[in-house]
């Protein structure tokens, strides 16, 4: 009795092992079955992938040719090695042609110079220039409104003259307005609006008298 028991006990692990087993390989199978669906699906994406990336490429190229084939007047032949070959004999014939017209300007410029005739030019200098001229030295400031006024300024020209003008009014809290800048005869002309830097208000008559001695140091 305890002998057949231990048959049947044996029997049953036996099945239960047996279909266990056969579970296991099946699910083994499948799961290789869909590795291998995996890599066929990844191996088309990257062939599909390099096909659009070579399609792409040749349009490109086949754009670029158009382009080329438009630039250049004389093409022989429609194929891309003639083409090819056209253009850099283009090219070299604009290089030639443009080696040939400079030659041909610094010709020109030599000859020029050669029939210009020479002229010893005297300097003047400036307050000579504009005492011939009859202009002198003048500042005159108005006020144009409660907080605005309105100046001219005539003085020599010198270099850095109206650097110095700027600088010393910005030291003196005054700002330039909508300023006209004009050169002539020797002299420079300034005319502009300024009002006093941060609200501070301006008597005309004391920016007339600053500004007099402003010019004589320029």
């Amino acid at each position: 009795m305890e002998f057949s028991n231990l048959f049947e006990d044996i029997s049953s692990v036996v099945e239960e092992t047996d279909g266990g087993f056969g579970h296991v390989c099946r699910n083994r199978n499948q799961n290789y079955e869909d590795e291998g669906d995996n890599d066929n699906d990844h191996d088309g994406k990257f062939k599909s992938k390099n096909l659009k990336a070579e399609r792409k490429r040749r349009e490109k190229l086949k754009s670029r040719m158009l382009e080329l084939r438009s630039a250049v007047p004389k093409i022989t032949n429609m194929n891309k090695e003639t083409i090819i070959t056209d253009a850099i004999d283009y090219i070299k014939e604009l290089r030639v042609s443009v080696t040939n017209l400079s030659n041909e300007l610094l010709e020109m410029e030599a000859q020029m110079a050669k029939e210009e005739p020479s002229f010893n030019i005297i300097p003047i200098h400036p307050a000579e220039n504009m005492k011939r001229w009859g202009i002198e030295s003048e500042v005159m400031v108005a006020r144009i409104n409660e907080n605005k006024l309105w100046m001219k300024i005539v003085f020599e020209k010198k270099i850095g003259g109206f650097t110095k003008l700027i600088e010393a009014m910005s030291s003196l809290g005054i700002e330039l307005i909508d300023t006209n800048v004009i050169t002539t005869k020797g002299a420079v002309l300034v005319t502009s609006c300024i009002e006093g830097s941060h609200g501070r208000m301006l008597v005309a008559e004391q920016v007339q008298e600053v500004l007099v001695d402003v010019i004589k140091l320029i």
